[in-house]
């Protein structure tokens, strides 16, 4: 991720460019190609493409807020993904592609999240459950066929398992006598963990990815200014026929 300025980004009906990366629609399939340059500690030039394959595009939009502020969109929670970037990572399995949109900032409506999408043999179950800032909760679960055809489904107990490496509070939906666990780290911040967790649902033990966002601690004065070290900023980039 690298912030960029305004004069950074380009759209179209199948494009979205921001800098030297973009995504575009092709053919039913979604490509990513990515040129960027990582943050500290590691600092390395990332290139390549990623493509992602849905076996289905939905058209579900879920309010996680009763105010419509926020809405998560699961374009396609079912796909195959293909991995194409240097330093030699090459390889193809499953994969999804969602996205989140809201109007005002994450913490000032949620003080704590946590979602889970989970491939089945029928497809994927998702579920998002919220602490809002009202003291209301959301509390979701949706199963999706191969081909993104939608349904509400029972949620399994609410059960809490290991804290993140930064002790990032983490719970997920499993069956009753069934303790999830954490099979693959991803990505551990004072505020968030994502990572591959293994859960079971309707009997069936399934890996998927987990996150868990604290935005008590997001919001915190001592945490937002490290965003500012991990993600690279190049407000004065500009296309090469714009400059």
């Amino acid at each position: 991720m690298t912030d960029r300025g305004e004069a950074a980004l380009r759209t179209t009906s199948t494009t979205f460019q921001v800098g030297p990366s973009q995504l575009r629609w092709v053919g039913g399939r979604l490509e990513i190609d990515i040129d960027e340059i990582s943050s500290l500690p590691l600092i390395n030039r990332v290139r390549g493409r990623i493509t992602v394959k849905p076996t289905g595009v939905t058209d579900v939009e879920l309010p996680l807020h009763p105010d419509g502020t926020h809405i998560w969109r699961p374009f396609a929670p079912t796909a195959d993904i293909e991995v194409d970037l240097n330093r030699g990572w090459q390889w193809t399995g499953h994969g999804y592609f969602d996205a989140n949109f809201g109007t005002r900032a994450l913490e000032d409506d949620f003080s704590y999240w946590t979602w889970g999408r989970f491939p089945t043999s029928e497809g994927s179950a998702c579920f998002y459950d919220a602490e809002r800032r009202d003291g209301s909760h959301l509390a979701v679960g949706l199963g999706f066929d191969r081909d993104g055809h939608a349904k509400t489904i029972e949620t399994p107990p609410l059960t809490r398992f290991d804290r993140s490496l930064w002790a990032v509070r983490r719970e997920t939906r499993a069956e009753a006598g069934y303790t999830p666990h954490q099979t693959k780290a991803m990505l551990d911040a004072p505020f968030y963990s994502r990572s591959v967790v293994r859960t079971q649902i309707n009997g069936e033990v399934v890996e998927g990815v987990h996150e868990a966002l604290d935005l008590n601690r997001f919001a915190s004065p001592l945490i937002k200014p490290m965003l500012a070290v991990r993600v690279p900023r190049r407000a004065g980039w500009r296309f090469e026929d714009d400059a």
